[in-house]
């Protein structure tokens, strides 16, 4: 367990910021919807068969329906509204949003779970949140059409937030693949019955680079990213688990200037700086004084 979790979190630090751009790319030529609903498919059947290899138990009693109800909330609503938004933004943006949640995490789970919010996670929230409004104005100018990504990010950010606040305050004693295989089981029903409201229709053509994303969404980032994802947050506190949403936009948005050409700009490197400063105040100054003191 000394290994696990560290490597678990780094594993979803990396898958997290390679989820943005492959969204965008999975969307080339299908449209979003057909895009996340294939991929919340190939993940449904994708976990079932390896619980299933797993010999692992599917429970269904009343408060493990309650878990899955709370994930698959987060699955579909928070993930509908990433697609939509990633229409009209940079794929390093949404990672960057999604980097404001440790500040709202910790203040529900403060609320909802009693989890501490000492004065060096306040100001590691704050500070790490100056550094992503830095990023969030490097550009010039920003269109009507990117307001509505931004707005539609924002939103996807606080349900994400109080979906696994729920989760994190039910602690069903439920695997991590359960969870996700159940999360699913709730989420892909909604997912088929907006493709078929709002598409509707089966591409003649996917592009090559198209199915690839859609594939790597399906079979890591939502079974393998989802599964390390409550593997971790059954066993740190839910504002810490959040922190990858703070590390993962600097990778992102690498990724998004070095793969899909985004600007990457002085600007941006500032914020970059001033996020990570965040981060240390963070994890490690308040573990510091509570060292002196027990000294």
């Amino acid at each position: 367990m000394k290994y696990k979790i560290p490597l678990a979190f780094a594993c979803v630090t990396l898958i997290w910021s390679t989820t943005p751009l492959a969204i965008q790319w999975s969307s080339e030529g299908v449209g979003y919807i057909f895009a996340v609903t294939s991929r919340m498919t190939i993940a449904t059947v994708a976990c079932f068969v390896l619980l299933r290899l797993l010999g692992m138990p599917f429970l269904w009693h009343k408060t493990a329906r309650q878990t899955y109800l709370a994930a698959g909330f987060g699955i579909y609503f928070a993930m509908i509204l990433v697609y939509w938004g990633a229409q009209f933004i940079p794929s390093g943006w949404v990672a960057v949003i999604f980097g404001a949640s440790p500040m709202i995490t910790g203040l529900i789970a403060h609320k909802y779970l009693d989890e501490a919010l000492t004065p060096a996670k306040v100001t590691g929230s704050i500070i790490g949140f100056i550094g992503l409004f830095i990023i969030f104005w490097s550009k010039d100018a920003i269109d009507l059409k990117s307001y509505y990504g931004l707005f539609a990010i924002l939103v996807s950010t606080l349900v994400h937030t109080f979906s696994i606040i729920r989760v994190k305050k039910i602690n069903a004693a439920i695997s991590p693949l359960a969870t996700t295989c159940g999360g699913l089981i709730y989420a892909l029903p909604a997912y088929l019955l907006t493709w078929i409201i709002f598409d509707g229709h089966l591409p003649t053509v996917i592009p090559m680079k198209t199915a690839l994303a859609i594939l790597y969404l399906g079979l890591i980032a939502s079974m393998i990213g989802f599964v390390l994802y409550y593997f971790i947050l059954k066993h740190l506190d839910a504002s810490r688990v959040a922190l990858i949403t703070l590390v993962s936009p600097v990778n992102a948005l690498l990724l998004g200037n070095f793969l899909n050409g985004e600007p990457l700009t002085q600007q941006i490197w500032l914020g970059t700086i001033v996020i990570l400063s965040g981060l240390i105040c963070y994890e490690f100054i308040g573990k510091k004084k509570q060292a002196d003191l027990v000294k």
